[in-house]
C-alpha cells in the first residue's frame, strides 16, 4: 500500500522532478524528456511520476509555468528598484538579458516549445500572461512622462521581439566574435527609441 505523502513532501518532490526535467531538456531537447528517464534521474521506479502528474505533457507544462514564474520576478524585482521611468525601463531590460544568458537552459524552456492548447493548463497560462505583463508594464510611465508615443502594448511587444532575438542568437552561437550583442541592443535602443518619440509640430 502506497504512502500517504504530506502536502509538503508532494510540492518537495514536484519541484525535484521539475529540476529534473529542465536538466533533461536543456542536455537532450523535448524528445529526451521521458517519463521512464525523469524516473530514472530521480531513482524511483517508472510509475512514480505519475503519482505527481498525469504525463509528460502536464510535466512540461507545469516546468515552463516555473520558468516564466521565475523570469516574471526577475522582472518585476528590476522594475520595482527606484528610479525614473526610463531607468526602471533600463533595468528591466537589463533583467531580461541577465536573467536569459545566466538561465539559458530556462530560457529555452520558455520559449523553444510551441503553445498547444494552453487553456488545458491554466497554471502555465497564468504564468505567461504574467510574463507578457512583465514586458509592457513599464512602457505606459515612459508615453505618460512625453518620452514615448503610441500603443503601449504594440512599444512593448516591438522591444520584446528586439531583445528576444538578440539574446536567441547569442545564445545558439549566431552571433560572430566581431559582434557585440550589448552594442547591437544599444544601437535597436536607440532607433526604436527614435521611432516612438512624440511626434514634433
Amino acid at each position: 500500500m502506497p504512502r500517504v505523502l504530506t502536502p509538503e513532501a508532494v510540492s518537495e518532490f514536484r519541484e525535484k522532478l521539475l529540476e529534473v526535467t529542465q536538466k533533461l531538456f536543456a542536455d537532450l531537447g523535448e524528445a529526451g524528456v521521458t517519463m521512464r528517464e525523469i524516473a530514472a534521474q530521480l531513482q524511483v521506479s517508472p510509475m512514480t511520476p505519475y503519482r505527481y502528474f498525469k504525463g509528460k505533457e502536464e510535466i512540461l507544462a507545469a516546468a515552463r509555468a516555473r520558468a516564466f514564474t521565475q523570469f516574471s520576478k526577475t522582472l518585476e524585482d528590476a522594475y520595482a528598484t527606484p528610479g525614473t521611468p526610463l531607468e526602471k525601463a533600463g533595468a528591466t531590460g537589463e533583467a531580461y538579458i541577465r536573467f536569459a544568458l545566466e538561465n539559458p537552459s530556462t530560457y529555452r524552456l520558455m520559449f523553444d516549445i510551441a503553445d498547444h492548447d494552453t487553456e488545458k493548463f491554466p497554471e502555465l497560462e497564468e504564468a505567461e500572461k504574467r510574463a507578457r505583463l512583465t514586458l509592457t508594464r513599464h512602457i505606459p510611465a515612459l508615453i505618460e512622462a512625453g518620452i514615448y508615443e503610441g500603443d503601449p502594448v504594440l512599444i512593448g511587444h516591438v522591444f520584446w521581439v528586439m531583445l528576444h532575438g538578440a539574446v536567441t542568437l547569442q545564445l545558439s552561437g549566431k552571433l560572430g566574435p566581431e559582434c557585440d550583442m550589448r552594442k547591437i541592443l544599444e544601437g535597436a535602443f536607440t532607433a526604436l527609441s527614435e521611432g516612438f518619440r512624440p511626434k514634433k509640430g
